[in-house]
């Protein structure tokens, strides 16, 4: 890999949240694991990899990896691979075997570029047993993750249907991820384990509420948004991993994690965010309901006379392909705040995020729960998600977060941390 001083000028902006002085002085410590998901989110960018499969290809990535280093040192428990390695093998070489299997599995048509990263990070290695036997667990962990998610349901033929009268016009594009929630997990039992109920009845306060909220906060040419909450809106208008990876990266800068803790960190967040979508399109399909800017178009049909019809409303951003209920950006940062929170504290030190949909803007973060909030705030700023969607979806990825940190990749260390 090339150095971290250098990478500054090739990464897209919302990967490269941490400044040079935070990748300077983590430089030593866990580049190994960094580097590898830095190109994993470049790749992912340049070839517009929805989130459901970057979440899927970011977890086998950091998964394989953790397994990988910690099979040498053992500081943990594994994930589910019995894997054995000598104590003086490379970690570095495991680690960066290990990525560029699981990356050439899922972008062979980025073999070329990934040869040329593992021989980059290799040629820092000296030669002999320990890089040897290092490479070698590497491949290993990478190739028995790879089999175990090789039948996870990831590959599910899209089967929706959309709803209509027989001869009657619906709008033809089919909705997205529609297979998601039957994708393996992969700490949860199954992608309906934290299912929630039924979203509010059309007729209730909170629906009436939460509709007429989102009208005027969340509508394209509002005048009740801030010039604050409309930036907030469009920054979060990214979605995936490559919003949460930053946020990780510098949290394992500023607590100075070494090689195996980051390997940790990433794999248990890479896990909770996969998971996190998983059971929100389960919920999603489950429940069908429909977005902001239909219900607005359409809110003379549901007997609620607090909540009138506006004919042209249309919101903040181009509403994502799928079901309203829960909210998925919602769900996914709280997942991983959860888990950042339970390792490494809610109070880390001021961190920073820029976005591609918000050119020039930077958001700076004193504490983890403030990102994970603010998120949820944009999807309603954005007119995408009726307040009661947030707090649901925030409520399951604290679930997730807790489940994921509770169970996995548990150690003599790990056993003392707080489960939140």
């Amino acid at each position: 890999m090339t150095n971290a001083r250098a990478k500054l000028a090739d990464l897209p902006a919302l990967w490269l949240a941490a400044g040079l002085a935070t990748m300077v002085a983590t430089a030593a410590r866990a580049d190994a694991i960094m580097d590898w998901n830095q190109q994993a989110d470049t790749i992912a960018a340049e070839k517009a990899i929805p989130p459901v499969q970057h979440s899927r290809a970011n977890a086998m990535l950091h998964v394989a990896m953790f397994e990988a280093v910690n099979a040498i040192e053992r500081r943990y428990t594994p994930y589910r691979l019995n894997l054995s390695a000598d104590r003086t093998a490379s970690k570095e070489a495991a680690a960066a075997s290990a990525a560029h299997e699981v990356l050439i599995a899922v972008h062979p048509d980025r073999k070329a570029k990934l040869d040329e990263a593992l021989t980059t990070a290799l040629a820092g290695i000296p030669e002999g047993e320990a890089k040897t036997s290092g490479i070698g667990v590497g491949r290993r962990a990478a190739a028995e993750i790879i089999t175990l998610r090789a039948s996870d349901g990831s590959k599910a033929v899209e089967t929706y249907r959309p709803h209509t009268s027989p001869g009657v016009y619906v709008p033809t594009v089919v909705p997205v991820f529609s297979t998601a929630g039957a994708i393996a997990p992969w700490v949860m039992a199954s992608g309906s384990q934290f299912r929630p109920g039924p979203p509010p009845a059309l007729t209730s306060e909170t629906w009436a509420r939460d509709l007429n909220e989102i009208r005027e906060l969340g509508g394209r040419d509002s005048t009740h948004r801030t010039a604050e909450q409309t930036t907030i809106g469009r920054f979060w208008f990214a979605v995936g991993p490559r919003t949460f990876n930053p946020v990780v990266r510098q949290i394992a800068a500023a607590r100075r994690m070494d090689l195996v803790d980051c390997a940790r960190l990433y794999a248990l967040t890479a896990m909770a965010g996969a998971d996190a979508l998983i059971a929100v399109f389960d919920g999603k399909y489950t429940y069908n309901l429909w977005r902001p800017v239909t219900a607005i178009r359409n809110a003379d049909q549901t007997g609620n006379a607090a909540t009138p019809r506006e004919e042209s409303w249309l919101p903040l951003g181009d509403t994502p392909m799928h079901p309203e209920y829960p909210c998925a950006h919602c769900i996914t940062s709280a997942a991983v705040s959860t888990v950042l929170q339970a390792v490494a504290g809610d109070d880390v030190g001021e961190f920073t995020l820029t976005s591609p949909t918000a050119p020039g803007v930077t958001r700076r973060y004193a504490r983890i729960r403030d990102y994970d909030e603010e998120v949820s705030l944009a999807r309603i700023y954005a007119g995408f998600h009726y307040r009661f969607s947030t707090e649901v979806g925030k409520d399951m990825g604290k679930k997730i977060g807790n489940l994921t940190v509770g169970t996995q990749l548990r150690g003599a260390t790990a056993a003392a941390e707080p489960s939140r």
